[in-house]
């Protein structure tokens, strides 16, 4: 059995250097290529770390014998590198969200059956230690069954941000707004700790940002497979960014919840976090007075580490090579990815065609997001 793999990561963006990091320290990790559209790109990036550039991914992945690629790419631009790389023999670990069709989705997990590869997707805050707490105690029964899950994410994205890359803000770009880029990491977290999803009505709009063409905002209520109901609410749109928090309350009354993120979201590269994540309601018999020492004990653990994006990207990539080489499914698969592009598919056909959509979430014979803008609520 092979002690180490050899990997890469394929687009140069913000979030890249993450990864990077991460493929460099890891001692079940080669970091071999960079891959990038422009060769100049992928060189200077991979000098950094004593790498090759390539600006082909099949060339990359069969020359270097790449094990595991990381994808990096632009939401709507997942698909194909991804099946490259599975073709020429990797399994690879899809920067969130999976993509930003179902289409693509079902490409990418067609491949990876044909190829015998594995499939992972970022979602970087299930190794938050009070995320964990809330799923170990939905596990373990303290919450009954779950009855209700909430996601409430309040945060704020300026001008620059939109203005720091050329995709972003439009729908041929990123593919959409806030369910697409900041909500993924919550709404995995809801999928997780609720189950299937079975029928959801939704709505978006663009509250306050005028200069880019997708939704800023977006509300859902959602129905899970056992009977559960769910809320979302998701926005980019309050100044300065107050927090992300997911709740989950069960059928003998307890709750336990999670703030994953205090004030605005971070954006790799451009900010970090802000707040420790922590534990920010605990209602289970017996533990009701435990809340203020979880919450001492996460943010002294958070605030010791010297970069917290680093280390949960760590954590993450760390199991999705250890599962390579166990021949393990990963925490996160691709099925799980598919599930959370289901959810945000889901709002914008609700909202366009002003009715509840049922599961299965299926393709559509034209683009998910051509017509999205049907949906739009002014």
């Amino acid at each position: 059995m092979k002690e180490k793999l050899k990997t890469a990561v394929i687009g140069v963006g913000k979030v890249t250097p993450l990864h990077a990091a991460a493929l460099w320290r890891l001692p079940e990790s080669h970091f071999t290529a960079v891959c990038s559209s422009k060769k100049e790109k992928a060189d200077d990036f991979a000098s950094r770390y004593g790498a090759k550039g390539y600006t082909d991914v099949s060339e990359m992945v069969i020359n270097e014998k790449i094990d595991v690629a990381v994808i990096c790419t632009p939401h709507p631009y997942h698909k194909r590198p991804a099946i490259e790389a599975m073709e020429a023999g990797a399994h690879v670990l899809i920067e969130k969200p999976m993509a930003s069709s179902i289409d693509d989705c079902d490409a990418m997990l067609a491949t990876a059956k044909k190829c015998n590869k594995q499939i992972g997707v970022v979602s970087q805050r299930r190794w938050y230690h009070p995320v964990q707490r809330v799923k170990n105690a939905i596990d373990s029964g303290k919450l009954g069954k779950p009855v209700l899950g909430t996601v409430t994410m309040l945060g704020w994205r300026d001008e620059n941000y939109y203005r720091s890359d050329p995709w972003r803000g439009s729908w041929l770009g990123e593919g959409g707004g806030v369910l697409v880029n900041q909500a993924p990491h919550q709404l995995d977290l809801l999928q997780w700790f609720m189950g299937e999803p079975v029928e959801l009505f939704g709505i978006w709009s663009n509250l306050n940002h005028p200069y880019i063409e997708v939704e800023d905002t977006a509300l859902a209520i959602i129905k899970f497979k056992d009977g559960a109901l769910g809320n979302i609410v998701v926005s980019n749109s309050q100044k300065p960014g107050i927090y992300g928090k997911v709740h989950v309350h069960g059928k003998n009354g307890a709750s336990a919840g999670v703030q994953t993120d205090g004030g605005a979201m971070f954006v790799a590269g451009m900010s970090s976090i802000l707040e420790p994540p922590v534990n920010d309601i605990w209602t289970i018999p017996g533990e009701e007075n435990m809340l203020g020492e979880m919450v001492k004990e996460d943010s002294e653990f958070f605030l010791s580490l010297p970069n917290p994006m680093e280390y949960y990207h760590e954590r993450q990539i760390e199991d999705f090579l250890r599962a390579i080489l166990n021949n393990k499914e990963p925490l996160v698969t691709g099925e799980d990815g598919r599930v959370t592009v289901e959810i945000f598919t889901a709002i914008y056909r609700s909202a366009r065609d002003n009715k509840p959509v049922k599961w299965p979430i299926l393709p559509e014979n034209r683009k998910d997001f051509d017509g999205r803008l049907k949906g739009f609520v002014n």
